[in-house]
Parts: structure tokens; C-alpha cells; sequence
């Protein structure tokens, strides 16, 4: 059977478990229901499936021929923290969580892509379908990836797609490097001396001095970061006092911060550090940083990028296909597989009116017509990566 015709039927039951994985959406970790079906459908297809992974994590794996080659692609199930506000029939049932960022769709493509892939059983080697769980909020790669996934799970190379409401339809974006920066958290807690707001002299006000912090930071990226590398310093949230007659006995900073270079990112942290005690001890106040690694910055490995572009152009024309100027100052826990394994990351665009929601935002919906091509190119990617 083509490719084509092969999907188009298999389009309705497809776009039927999308909707049915965005109506019953669940965070990382504890995808068991998203978990469970999966499990299934791939039994059902003939792969070999082994579950438990990261917990909820599953593999499927399906050889043909003789050929010691193998794939890797992944998709990731989990959900977000976000109260849905798009109105649909098929809107989460669960209070508080939704998909808004189109993990959902993500599943669905890599499942449809399975039926495709052993219907046409077209490849010589291994492929196994990586469904992996908490790429949002656990680093769900890396618990994989340290429980043994490429030990157990042998790739020559991995790859792995997200959906990009604000590239247009059917666009693939990619490069070779660095995709998606490193992202940190620093939560500064500036410790003074609370007391009446009618007589601050008797205080040490934490809500100026962290003022002064949050002014300061400003400073790193524009003054001591070098204007061509990338890097993000945000504070997110000042959280401190109750009442205009209360000096506060302390006051909180959080803080984002982004980048792609290791050294770059070493000195963000340094500065910050500094900048946070300085200033403190500068209005005769303490300070202490919490400072979290969070994930390390995705970077695609070239003759793999090399490959995909290839195959993107055959697949898509090269009108569809563009190397991103920059890279995206988003995160993604995909890095830890590349750290591990050749492989690349790329960008899928879904966006057709202008109108389209962000992701991350309750009222973003993922297209469903982007199921076929994501189902028609990880299958044409797969079988050209393992050509007879």
C-alpha cells in the first residue's frame, strides 16, 4: 500500500486518540492512562514494548531484515499545569491541567507513524519509538536515559519534532548546533529586619534592597556577557511584604536565565551570585541564592542535521524547509538524549490564520491536520535512515 493512502485511512482513529489524549491530560511522571494506551496500541501493531521507564515512560521496538542499524525517534505524552480555555467538545476533563503545548499531537503523530512503519515493514534494522514522559516539568529524558534507555535500546541516531504555531504550515525548521538553550533558576531570598512602616529607620527594608537587585541583574547580559552569545536574565517574581504599614522581614527575587554556551552559562551564574551578596551587604543586609541547573542547552549534531534537512527537502521542497537564523531561547529535555546519541531536533510549523494561540497558553489547540505529515515524514525518515 503507499504511504499516502495508508495514512489517509488511518486519519479518523488517528485524530480520534489525539483529541482523546488532549481531553485526559496528565503531568509528568504520571501520564499512566496516556502510558497504557500506548502500550496497547503498539502490542496490537506487533512491536516489542517495554514500559516503566521514567515510570511511565515506554519503548517500542520493530526489526526487519538483517541490517545492524538502528533509530531512534521520540515523542513526548505530558501535560501542563494550565486551566484549558478553548471552548472545545474535547477540552480537558481535568481541572487545572490541559495540553497547551501539543504533546498530545506529538503521541498521536509518533503512533501513527508505528501503524505506517509495520504495515510497510520498508527498513532493514531496529527502529524504537521513544514515548517519554515529563519533558515539561521532571527532565523525563534524562531519567531515561539514566535508567539505561540507549543500553537497553541501542541507537545509531535520535530524533525528535516539536509543533511551532508561530512558523508557518508545514514549514521545517532546523539547524545544526545549538537548538534550545540551557535554562537555570536562581531564587534570592534578601534577608533584613521587618518592623512599622512609620519608622523604617529602625529596619532594614528588604523590598529597597532587592530593588536594587532586580535593577542590578539587569546589568549581566548588557555588561558582562559578550553581545554575540545568547542569554536571558528574567525575574519572574519579587515576592515580599503584606500591608503598606509592614516592613517585611524578607523579601524573594526569581529568576530565569538562559543561554547556550557552557562558559557563558558559568559566568551568569557567577555574576548573579556576586550581584545578589553585594548589594545586600551594600544596604548592611544578608543574602542567599538558591541556584538550580536546570536543562542542559539542546545541540544538534551535524551529519544528522545534514540527514534530516536531506530528507525534509525530498519530503516537503526545499520552499518548506529553512535553517533557523537563531536558535530558540526555549528549553527541552531532548538534550540529554543528544548528549548521548547523534541525533537531531526540529521544529514542525502549524501556523495558518495568524490567530493561532502560543503554546504554553490555555487557549492553544494543537492542528490535527499536521498529523499526516508528522505520521508521513517520521515513517520516510525512518525508512531512509534504515534503507535496504
Amino acid at each position: 500500500m503507499k504511504l499516502s493512502a495508508s495514512i489517509d485511512n488511518a486519519m479518523p482513529e488517528l485524530v480520534a486518540i489525539r483529541r482523546d489524549f488532549h481531553a485526559h491530560p496528565e503531568l509528568g511522571l504520571a501520564e499512566t492512562r496516556t502510558s497504557a494506551f500506548v502500550a496497547r496500541h503498539l502490542e496490537a501493531l506487533g512491536f516489542e514494548v517495554t514500559t516503566g521507564l521514567a515510570k511511565t515512560g515506554v519503548v517500542g521496538t520493530l526489526s526487519c531484515g538483517t541490517g545492524s542499524r538502528s533509530i531512534g525517534i521520540r515523542a513526548d505524552m505530558d501535560a501542563l499545569p494550565i486551566a484549558e480555555e478553548t471552548g472545545l467538545d474535547y477540552a480537558s476533563k481535568t481541572p487545572g491541567l490541559m495540553h497547551a503545548c501539543g504533546h498530545d499531537g506529538h503521541t498521536a503523530m509518533l503512533l501513527g507513524a508505528a501503524r505506517a512503519l509495520a504495515e510497510r515493514k520498508n527498513f532493514n534494522g531496529t527502529i524504537h519509538l521513544i514515548f517519554q514522559p515529563a519533558e515539561e516539568n521532571a527532565g523525563g529524558a534524562k531519567i531515561m536515559v539514566d535508567e539505561g534507555l540507549f543500553e537497553r535500546f541501542p541507537c545509531d541516531a535520535v530524533f525528535a519534532l516539536h509543533n511551532e504555531p508561530n512558523l508557518p504550515f508545514g514549514q521545517f525548521a532546523l539547524c545544526d548546533g545549538p537548538i534550545m538553550a540551557a535554562v537555570d533558576e536562581a531564587r534570592i531570598t534578601v534577608h533584613g529586619r521587618g518592623g512599622h512602616g512609620a519608622e523604617p529607620q529602625e529596619t532594614a527594608d528588604p523590598i529597597v534592597c532587592g530593588a536594587s537587585i532586580v535593577m542590578a541583574l539587569q546589568t549581566v547580559v548588557a555588561r558582562n556577557i559578550h553581545p554575540m552569545d545568547p542569554s536571558v536574565v528574567t525575574v519572574g517574581a519579587f515576592h515580599a511584604g503584606s500591608a503598606s504599614n509592614i516592613i517585611p522581614e524578607r523579601a524573594e527575587i526569581v529568576v530565569g536565565i538562559r543561554s547556550f554556551d557552557p562558559a557563558v552559562r558559568d559566568e551568569l551564574e557567577r555574576r548573579i551570585r556576586m550581584i545578589a551578596k553585594s548589594q545586600a551587604e551594600s544596604f548592611g543586609m544578608r543574602a542567599t541564592v538558591d541556584y538550580e541547573r536546570s536543562y542542559d542547552a539542546t545541540v544538534n549534531h551535524k551529519a544528522e542535521t545534514d540527514f534530516l534537512r536531506e530528507t525534509a527537502i525530498r519530503f516537503a521542497g526545499a520552499d518548506h524547509v529553512v535553517d533557523l537564523q537563531r536558535p530558540f531561547m526555549g528549553s527541552e529535555d531532548f538534550a540529554y538524549m543528544l548528549k548521548e546519541r547523534p541525533g537531531s531536533y526540529f521544529f514542525l510549523g502549524s501556523r495558518v490564520t495568524g490567530e493561532e494561540k502560543s503554546l504554553h497558553h490555555p487557549g492553544y489547540n494543537f492542528n490535527d491536520d499536521l498529523l499526516p505529515i508528522g505520521v508521513a515524514f517520521w515513517t520516510e525518515l525512518a525508512e531512509a535512515y534504515l534503507a535496504r
